[in-house]
């Protein structure tokens, strides 16, 4: 069994969540605070805060779910700027996992995927120099459309 802090944050897109993995400094705050940003503008119809920074999974019932660290709920820290407090939901379903600083391919593969403890979600991988943004809404979008 893996340990269940990893270094990733966490926004709930609607029903379930998005993982957002990647070394230190490859923007998973800043993904994070431009996917809230997305729904108060109306890109998304909805987006709050699960983690940031740490996350801690769990399987249950077959299912990936994603907490944030105690001592971190609710808060986004930014490169220079430094800790936001933002509402958050205290737990959620991750059904999409992003990889940031991600090397390779300039089209990610379309049936990636990620897997913790057994369980497997879908996994789109973010090329270095490439604005996550418009890949992950454009992800959730089709996915939105497609359920």
């Amino acid at each position: 069994m893996r340990d269940p802090t990893i270094h990733a944050g966490a926004v709930l897109t609607g029903a379930t969540a998005v993982l957002i993995l990647g070394p230190s400094g490859s923007g998973k705050s800043r993904l994070a605070l431009a996917l809230l940003e997305a729904a108060a503008t109306g890109l998304l119809p909805f987006a709050r805060l699960v983690a940031d920074d740490r996350a801690l999974l769990e399987v249950s019932h077959g299912r990936l779910l994603v907490r944030p660290a105690p001592a971190l709920a609710g808060l986004i820290e930014l490169r220079g700027v430094g800790l936001l407090r933002f509402p958050h939901e205290p737990v959620a379903r991750v059904s999409l996992a992003i990889g940031l600083g991600e090397t390779g391919d300039r089209l990610p593969e379309i049936n990636a995927s990620w897997a913790y403890n057994g369980i497997k979600i879908p996994y789109l991988p973010s090329p270095v120099g490439v604005d996550p943004l418009p890949l992950l809404i454009g992800r959730l979008r089709g996915d939105a459309a497609a359920d």
